[in-house]
């Protein structure tokens, strides 16, 4: 048996694949263009760190399509980003935005450091170097950064100061969104990836995807990944009435099939660094935690977490997708045979885009709306998303026979179609919008 693809270019270029087979009408020619990244920046600096010594940085920036708006997404520092990565990321961002209807385009960037070996000085040079070579290709109307793995709303403020000193007399808060609040950023941004998933995962629950429960009310939960998607994810679906049974982050997790109460493990991982040894618990590996009896599973940590050789083990019954790209395709497929509902990431955990969204707007607006209508508004639009996902799984699955026969009209392959899972249904009305908006606008020339 070969080894499993755990490239997550290639990974997010399979999606993408099935979900066209029920997309019978796409020019083949126009989606192989939707498929790739419009471009792929890359930038290279040296800096003087606070050890004395010169160290040499690579930086990535691509945008995948602008074809529905600016290209938006995070930015990552982590030792491990890869140009395929953020290709791969850049891709899911498109997508993710078209399946909430925010009027963005994908994109993501990256930069090859460890911050835990690197000072604050250290990460604010860094931040300001990046963006200076970056300089015009992002912008408010272009490409606007994001936070992601190791960034956060002050690396974003360097970000939009640094942007703001190449660009004078215009208003530029808008390059950048997760923002703190006093200077310029949203309310309710921090939570909103995690609130988003709850928001999900509530419309999922009352439209029947998971056999006998019909909200979170008592529900097991186990989340990977103690970051700012697990962490606040802990907390909101403790205060929804579900129980968490697990926790983890870089180093470890902690089980209690008696339930974890998410303030006790927030304050211990604030005193030691982590979530291991927090209360009364069992400590257990990140694989141990995936396969740990509960009702929810909530991957919100790396890419390729869940994968063909762990999947038969997990033992959840519905799976929430906070991270980006934490399945594989072999994984999915056990999954779908196993009748566990996977609430993919590009719907799950789109509320982090869509709160950008709204700081975005109301940075070009000289606005600042109360956290009740962000949330508000942010609830209106992923449980729309999750209906129109649904939805669409629904009808894909009761016209296969159709859908085959007018491939097979169509000169495609006539091969009958399989039913498609969460993900596929989603990938199904992202590509669809992002398409018909290109038809709309017209091949140039």
């Amino acid at each position: 048996m070969s080894a499993e693809e755990l490239n997550p270019f290639v990974i997010a270029q399979r999606q993408c694949d099935n979900a066209a087979l029920y997309l019978p009408r796409l020019e083949p020619g126009l989606f192989e263009f939707l498929k790739r990244p419009d471009k792929l920046i890359t930038v290279e600096f040296p800096i003087a760190t606070s050890s004395g010594e010169v160290h040499n940085f690579v930086g990535y920036r691509c945008v995948h399509n602008r074809v529905r708006g600016p290209g938006k997404g995070g930015i990552r520092y982590h030792p491990d980003v890869t140009p395929d990565e953020v290709r791969a990321l850049a891709s899911w961002m498109t997508w993710k935005c078209a399946v909430v209807d925010v009027p963005f385009g994908g994109a993501k960037g990256g930069v090859v450091c460890n911050p835990k070996e690197l000072s604050d000085e250290d990460l604010r040079h860094i931040t300001r170097r990046y963006t200076a070579e970056l300089n015009n290709n992002i912008g408010p109307h272009i490409d606007i950064p994001a936070p992601d793995v190791n960034t956060n709303a002050r690396i974003m403020a360097i970000i939009y100061d640094t942007y703001e000193m190449m660009h004078k007399g215009e208003n530029n808060l808008g390059v950048v969104t997760g923002k703190p609040v006093r200077v310029g950023g949203s309310l309710g941004r921090n939570e909103a990836t995690s609130r988003g998933g709850l928001f999900v995962a509530q419309r999922a629950l009352e439209r029947g995807v998971l056999e006998g429960a019909d909200s979170l009310e008592g529900l097991t939960v186990a989340i990977q990944g103690f970051g700012n998607a697990g962490g606040i994810a802990a907390t909101l679906f403790h205060e929804a009435g579900a129980k968490i049974v697990a926790v983890s982050d870089s180093r470890g997790g902690v089980h209690c099939a008696e339930g974890i109460d998410p303030a006790a493990v927030h304050a211990h991982k604030k005193e030691t660094g982590s979530v291991v040894g927090a209360g009364a618990c069992t400590n257990c590996t990140n694989e141990e935690l995936l396969e740990i009896e509960c009702d929810i599973l909530i991957p919100a940590a790396l890419e390729n977490q869940l994968r063909g050789d762990n999947a038969p083990n997990v033992k959840a019954r519905m799976i929430l997708e906070l991270a980006n790209g934490p399945t594989t395709p072999e994984a999915d497929a056990v999954f779908h045979d196993r009748g566990i509902p996977v609430l993919p990431d590009i719907l799950a955990n789109a509320g982090g885009v869509t709160v950008s969204y709204f700081e975005w707007v109301q940075n070009n607006k000289n606005e600042q709306w109360d956290e009740d209508e962000v949330n508000a508004k942010l609830e209106r639009i992923m449980r729309r998303a999750t209906d129109g996902v649904l939805e669409e799984q629904a009808r894909v699955n009761g016209s296969l026979d159709e859908l085959t026969a007018e491939r097979a009209q169509l000169g495609r392959n006539g091969d009958r179609l399989e039913p498609v899972d969460l993900r596929t249904a989603a990938f199904i009305v992202a590509v669809r919008r992002v398409a018909l908006v290109s038809l709309d606008r017209g091949i140039w020339p």
